[in-house]
């Protein structure tokens, strides 16, 4: 339900027929069909000769694109409108065209782009007297940082918003400003007397809101905000939760908006069901589901089944409640990441506002599993929740790359079920009260549960981290052990049964920023019993053995300092250790690594092996993260292009190294970037390292696992498990911080 406040009625008249019409189009809401007048007006504008008309056209076009969700055509469309806006020599209308560009990009990414347009925008705004298209970038440039989880940035740009907004007369805009701060402070759990001061302040303005879908759209964000500030008790602020509700879905009746209704009366059953009572919840939230339906709205319809499961499931109704909550995955299938943006401000991002769909079905499904008598039902539901968090990792990766494509290799992917006899896969499913392991053997699908909750393990793995990456701490030492009895030692009996010798690991939350191989049962490390491995997930991996005959690398890294970043001096020797092992290669080493060189050499040339030795990181956000390069960094927008060249070529890339490269410490969705970059660049496997260890052990452990790899018959991981337990029997790198960090990544095989 985000709403963005555009700029366009600072700059845009609607001065024809045609764009009148547009402009009661998108008034009334038919956003499909106003999309498609506002792009006669454009043509009509631009054949004519009107730049000024048509830059205003475009931002109403940019507008109703993003109300659609259709962030990047709004960005392709204000590409000309900045062009025509810099010949008009008008600051203002080009501060505009950049809020809008500024408020698209915070959606489609990358965020500095987007930051930089709303400070372009400011910068030409500043003294210019427009105080109301100031006040709009405030405000989109607050929705960015709250996006972003900068709350005290947020209230700041938002407070600005507010003050410019009054400045301008426009009470509305100020409204918006309080009721976006009021929901940001909430959820960031600041003051609860500051985020009353918000609300007050938006209602005092109330008597302004129009009757629009924008106004019931505010009246709803207020009304949300005061209901979790109320947190279901009988206070003022739930009778203020209730009055903002009930008038949102009075306006939303008088304007006949299905859409707007749905998000009113939905927010009412939630509320009721807060208060316990079900009654009205549950028709409530039926009359909710069905509006959205109406209205073909599934941004708000997924909400309503996730809602309507949790009533029946409140009320003993199994079955009808695993059927609301397969109806939202299924809903949520066909939005896509684009839906990034449009959780609504305050609302939170990807996890809280769709992870929850998830791990409640899939708690659900485990909770109510047949009897194991009865095999094949309850074989079948194992299937279903494994499925489930499936369906979650792949969205989860396609929210964090902003790329619909990460996943595209699923055609080429056959079953792990059905590979490597000797390998086990183990799916920790991480719930409030309980660790699920879903474990696939040869023989089939068993479970296996841990009493401990997911934050009390997340509390462990963190530890272990941190302990972990210390050479002269022995800090690692506890966390390591719980984390085995709690994940591995539930299913030693079968993994033994089994004769396992390698385990696959898909891991989820903080065990994704952990080294598995690293747990400890008391006397040996889990990767001197087994070779070790993880997936982001089983439907993203390409398990296909290693082809050995005709292995070509290409390598490349950075010994000097570059960037403010430290000198890296083993890498030239590790280069050519791996150049002799792999019996040649192209290497780019230093001033000869240039992003430049680096996409020439991967289009003329084919490789199956990329070998990239240079200081990496992995952060919460996607546009953060890199590689370094010697003139420059090496985005995950960039080295997709360069590496994902070979995705369609019939010998795709087998193995992509990373070999200094680190993860941000306790950030489980940056952990994503390592874990996903073999999917988008179209590897069918990567080999990174969580943290930065000494490039001296580095260049040992990676070049021992590269000569093992060429030289005998047996798995990547097994490879890599050789190499590592070489470092343990050597007493300079012992230390599990020299050896664990280096993770082997999708294909194991």
């Amino acid at each position: 339900m985000g709403v963005l406040v555009w700029l366009v009625a600072s700059v845009a008249q609607a001065g024809d027929d045609g764009a009148a019409e547009a402009d009661a189009l998108g008034r009334s809401g038919r956003l499909a069909e106003a999309s498609a007048a506002w792009r006669g007006v454009v043509e009509a504008r631009h054949a004519s000769g009107d730049a000024r008309g048509e830059v205003e056209a475009r931002l109403h076009l940019s507008e109703t694109q993003q109300a659609l969700g259709r962030y990047h055509d709004a960005v392709a469309v204000l590409g000309p409108a900045r062009e025509l806006a810099q010949q008009a020599d008008d600051p203002v209308l080009l501060a505009s065209v950049h809020g809008a560009l500024g408020a698209a990009r915070t959606a489609t990414g990358p965020e500095a782009a987007a930051r930089a347009d709303f400070e372009r925008a400011l910068a030409l705004l500043d003294g210019a007297g427009a105080t109301r298209t100031e006040a709009v970038v405030w405000l989109n440039l607050g929705n960015l940082e709250a996006g972003s989880g900068r709350a005290d940035a947020a209230l700041r740009a938002y407070g600005r918003s507010a003050r410019r907004a009054e400045d301008a007369g426009d009470t509305t805009l100020a409204v918006r400003a309080h009721v976006n701060a009021a929901a940001v402070g909430v959820r960031a759990r600041t003051d609860a007397r500051e985020v009353r001061e918000h609300l007050d302040a938006a209602a005092s303005g109330a008597d302004a809101i129009p009757t629009s879908r924008d106004g019931v759209y505010l009246l709803v964000s207020a009304g949300r905000s005061a209901a979790e500030l109320a947190g279901g008790r009988p206070t003022g602020d739930l009778r203020r939760a209730h009055a903002a509700l009930t008038r949102a879905e009075a306006m939303a009746a008088e304007l006949g908006d299905p859409l707007a209704a749905s998000w009113a009366v939905g927010s009412l059953g939630a509320l009721y069901e807060a208060r316990e009572r079900a009654d009205d919840a549950l028709r409530l939230t039926r009359r909710a589901l069905f509006l959205a339906q109406e209205a073909a709205s599934p941004e708000s319809l997924y909400r309503w089944q996730w809602q309507l499961g949790r009533l029946l499931r409140a009320r003993g109704d199994t079955a009808g409640a695993i059927g609301s909550y397969q109806a939202a995955v299924a809903t949520l299938d066909t939005i896509r990441f684009e839906m990034a943006s449009g959780y609504g401000v305050g609302q939170g991002g990807f996890r809280e506002a769709v992870e929850p769909v998830f791990f409640e079905l899939v708690d659900l499904l485990l909770a109510s599993a047949p009897d194991p008598s009865d095999v094949a039902a309850y074989q079948q539901r194992l299937l279903d929740a494994r499925s489930t968090v499936e369906d979650l990792k792949a969205a989860e990766l396609r929210d964090y790359f902003r790329d619909e494509c990460v996943d595209q290799a699923q055609a080429r992917v056959a079953s792990l079920d059905t590979v490597a006899g000797g390998a086990a896969i183990l799916y920790p499913i991480l719930l409030d009260d309980r660790a699920e392991m879903l474990l696939t053997l040869p023989s089939g699908l068993s479970r296996a549960t841990a009493p401990v909750g997911r934050a009390e393990l997340t509390k462990a793995a963190r530890s272990l981290r941190i302990g972990l990456q210390d050479p002269a701490s022995s800090a690692w030492q506890r966390p390591a052990r719980r984390l085995y009895e709690w994940l591995v030692a539930p299913i030693e009996a079968e993994l033994a049964a089994a004769g396992i010798d390698t385990l696959v690991f898909v891991p989820d939350g903080a065990l994704r920023s952990i080294p598995m191989g690293a747990l400890h049962d008391g006397k040996r490390f889990l990767i001197e019993r087994y070779a070790v491995a993880i997936t982001p997930g089983l439907t993203l991996t390409d398990p296909r053995p290693l082809d050995r005959e005709n292995l070509r690398v290409f390598l490349s890294g950075i010994s000097q300092s570059v960037d403010g970043f430290p000198p890296l001096p083993a890498v030239p020797d590790e280069l050519t250790r791996i150049q002799q092992e792999l019996n040649g290669g192209e290497q780019l080493l230093d001033e000869v690594f240039t992003l430049e060189r680096t996409e020439q050499t991967l289009r003329e040339q084919d490789f199956n092996v990329v070998h990239i030795a240079t200081h990496g990181q992995f952060q919460q956000q996607v546009d953060d993260s890199f590689l370094l390069a010697w003139d420059g960094r090496l985005t995950m927008d960039k080295l997709r292009d360069y590496v994902g060249l070979f995705r369609f070529r019939e010998t795709p890339i087998e193995l992509l190294t990373l070999s200094a490269c680190e993860t941000a410490v306790g950030d489980d969705r940056a952990a994503l970037g390592l874990a996903g970059v073999a999917i988008q660049a179209g590897a069918r496997s990567a080999l990174g390292s969580l943290w930065q260890v000494s490039d001296e052990a580095t260049a040992e452990l990676i070049v021992d696992f590269y000569a093992r790899l060429q030289a005998e018959p047996i798995s990547k991981a097994e490879a890599l498990r050789r190499a590592q337990r070489a470092l343990i029997a050597d007493d300079d790198f012992a230390h599990p911080a020299y050896w664990s960090p280096f993770l082997l990544i999708s294909n194991w095989l």
